[in-house]
């Protein structure tokens, strides 16, 4: 691993990882402001239904399911800065490409799925070259400290986003804030250009086939219980939270009435709850340890999302509100932690294919959850879907309670002797 010069004044007086930090959180708060503009787009210019609704958060994360495997091998092939790059390049164009239909008057329901569809692939091959080259600027020592930075900044963005959208919505119409996260896309480029570390070269034996390759990442995470563990976990947890909130913005709009306007400000509230989840995550393994403190985030998040969908009007726009505040920051708090131990537990050489089986898997399961938030909202109500999804949210946490995580205090070191093994 390689650093830059100044890691050690502090994270943010490191250039390239302050240019990293700038880029990801610019591009984070246009997708939050993108990902609620094309909800908002779908139910009040389109008119979509609820299935409709679904169908457009699942294609945004399908890809994981038809690429995530080989897209890790890919990605551990090659210079991760690069495909970053171009990932960010594709996502520019695809999302501008909507308001710039929508103005020609041509918009349709296929279009936003072709959009979302294609900007999750590339997001897919950005998340596992990010993961990979985060530990190039780093030292192994800051992870933590790094992607607290780096999530607690996204929080942050993620709090401004949908009550951006919603002012953006309001004003200039939903498809605005689709241009509005075409142009972070743009600005995450320029910061990315401007990096300087590159990787280290590693010399291959031989060139393998990628089925072999995808293979390898497999095996590592089958046999090893910590990462199996927790990628059933986030299987059903992510089934759980997206099949709630795929439909969220439908339960808003139309069994509490608020405008579009009021829907902004509601997640942007809501969603604070992660910026204090990144500011807490450092305390929480300090003082409990970074397994019992994962266990403790998890155990806070659960039980939050019950409280969402119990209410009406003012009453049970205020609850909703509460429901998302706890259930963010258990849920940012846990991920920095998880993705610190990742990072710091997987050999380097197999980090991508190890990523992207647990990913395939755990973001694989996202589509699912929003078609099944939507084909149950359809069937049996919004209400109703939300409440089954809180529950399965809420036994998501008899995993951990039953794992290997349960009598530790710390996550495990590092296992390199593994690696021959596995390669072998």
């Amino acid at each position: 691993m390689t650093t830059t010069p100044g890691v050690r004044r502090g994270l943010l007086g490191s250039r390239d990882f302050r240019l990293l930090w700038i880029g990801e959180t610019t591009s984070t708060l246009g997708g939050s402001v993108g990902g609620v503009a094309l909800a908002l787009v779908a139910v009040i210019t389109l008119r979509a239904s609820p299935l409709t609704v679904g169908l457009l958060t699942a294609a945004a994360w399908l890809p994981w399911l038809l690429v995530g495997l080989p897209a890790g091998a890919w990605v551990d092939r090659m210079p991760k800065r690069p495909v970053m790059l171009v990932c960010n390049t594709v996502s520019m164009v695809v999302f501008a490409s909507v308001p710039i239909v929508a103005w020609l008057g041509a918009l349709t329901t296929a279009h936003l799925l072709v959009a979302a569809t294609t900007g999750g692939a590339a997001r897919v091959f950005f998340t596992l070259a990010y993961r990979a080259y985060l530990p190039v600027l780093v030292e192994s020592e800051r992870l933590l400290e790094a992607n607290a930075k780096l999530q607690g900044s996204e929080s942050a963005a993620q709090i401004a986003g949908p009550g951006l959208a919603g002012l953006l919505a309001q004003w200039f119409g939903a498809v605005s804030g689709v241009l509005a996260d075409a142009v972070s896309f743009a600005i995450a480029v320029l910061c990315l250009r401007s990096v300087r570390a590159r990787e280290t070269r590693r010399e291959r034996a031989a060139k393998r086939r990628l089925r072999a390759e995808i293979r390898d990442g497999l095996r590592f995470v089958v046999h090893d219980h910590y990462l199996r563990t927790l990628t059933v976990f986030g299987a059903i947890s992510n089934i759980a939270l997206m099949g709630y909130s795929s439909i969220q913005v439908v339960f808003l709009t139309r069994d509490l009435g608020a405008g579009a306007g009021q829907v902004g400000v509601v997640l942007a509230v809501a969603s604070s709850g992660g910026l204090f989840g990144a500011a807490l995550s450092g305390r929480m393994a300090t003082r409990f340890g970074t397994a019992r403190g994962f266990l403790l985030c998890e155990a806070l998040a659960a039980p939050m999302a019950l409280l969402g969908p119990i209410g009406s009007g003012g009453t049970g726009l205020a609850l909703f509100t509460a429901a998302g505040f706890g259930t963010s920051l258990g849920v940012v708090a846990s991920n920095i932690l998880t993705s610190t131990f990742r990072q710091r537990y997987c050999p380097a050489e197999l980090f991508g294919r190890i990523t992207a089986s647990t990913s395939a898997l755990n973001y694989g399961a996202i589509p699912l959850g929003g078609l099944l938030g939507g084909l149950l909202g359809d069937a049996v109500g919004v209400r109703e879907t939300m409440m089954l999804m809180a529950v399965v949210q809420l036994s998501s946490v008899a995993v951990l309670l039953l794992s290997p995580f349960r009598p530790l205090r710390d996550f495990p070191a590092p296992a390199p002797q593994r690696l021959h093994g596995i390669l072998g």
